[in-house]
């Protein structure tokens, strides 16, 4: 990656030119899968839909589109997408990586980060001139601005806990009970409520509720119907999603998708 960022002394160009970061946008059919690594520089990711599964050292969460998460240089990661994965991704040279966050992090992605970095994908990583310098300055800028949100998800380490977990995320909308997802997963319905608790901090259904409050965000994100989110979501009673979100989050999800207007 140490390629990737360089200075610029062009024939026309007096001074050298810093461009502490390269950014690049990704589209595959297919779930993306990413084992456990890290890099010298920073990176910052997030996706164009869907949820994220990120593991870091000391937590692991659940992403949607609204929101990004940022890893220091160093720091040991791994990622999974929930189906098709379209994301993007800002390595950022570790000697700019001083005034942001110092661990890893989830962060709310403003309207000018989201374009700045797609601006900065477009480079290619070809050599870059003060213009594009500026255009950098303001990805950093809104990284080290952006406020810190409490949205993970903890995940289960037990191999058999994490398999149930994988797969309510993957069916939001499904109603299965504790004791079918015990059988399926070769547990008794009272070690999985258990160790569940344990592992998460949360009971079965209060993190169920949490994944879907976390998909819901990722839907008002892209400007679905609340309706139509309480439908995709299971809930046959558009009132009680949007009491559920309100108890919550504290707003209703009309007055949190403001946000994105």
């Amino acid at each position: 990656m140490s390629a990737l960022f360089m200075t610029i002394d062009t024939l026309n160009q007096p001074t050298s030119v810093l461009v502490p970061l390269y950014a690049v946008l990704i589209s595959q059919p297919q779930e993306r899968l990413t084992p456990a690594h890290c890099h010298a520089s920073g990176q910052l990711f997030g996706a164009v839909q869907g949820l994220l599964s990120i593991g870091a050292e000391a937590a692991q969460w659940v992403v949607p589109a609204s929101h990004c998460v940022w890893m220091p240089p160093h720091h040991s990661h791994s990622l999974r997408s929930h189906g098709p994965f379209a994301g993007w991704s800002v390595y950022i040279d570790e000697a700019a990586c001083d005034r942001l966050p110092a661990t890893p992090c989830v962060l709310r992605v403003s309207d000018l980060l989201r374009v700045a970095v797609v601006r900065a994908a477009s480079w290619n990583g070809q050599l870059q001139d003060e213009r594009q310098a500026r255009v950098a300055g303001v990805i950093l800028d809104e990284i080290a601005a952006a406020p810190h949100e409490a949205l993970g998800l903890p995940l289960p380490s037990d191999p058999r806990l994490l398999r149930v977990a994988r797969a309510v995320l993957d069916d939001l909308a499904g109603e299965h009970s504790v004791a079918a997802l015990a059988a399926w997963a070769g547990l008794s319905p009272r070690t999985l409520v258990r160790r569940f608790t344990a592992e998460t901090g949360f009971n079965f259904s209060a993190w169920r509720q949490r994944a879907r409050i976390l998909r819901a965000l990722e839907l008002l994100a892209a400007g679905q119907a609340v309706t139509s989110i309480a439908l995709d979501l299971g809930y046959d009673n558009v009132s009680a999603f949007i009491a559920m979100f309100k108890r919550v989050m504290g707003v209703t999800p009309g007055k949190y998708g403001e946000g994105w207007e």
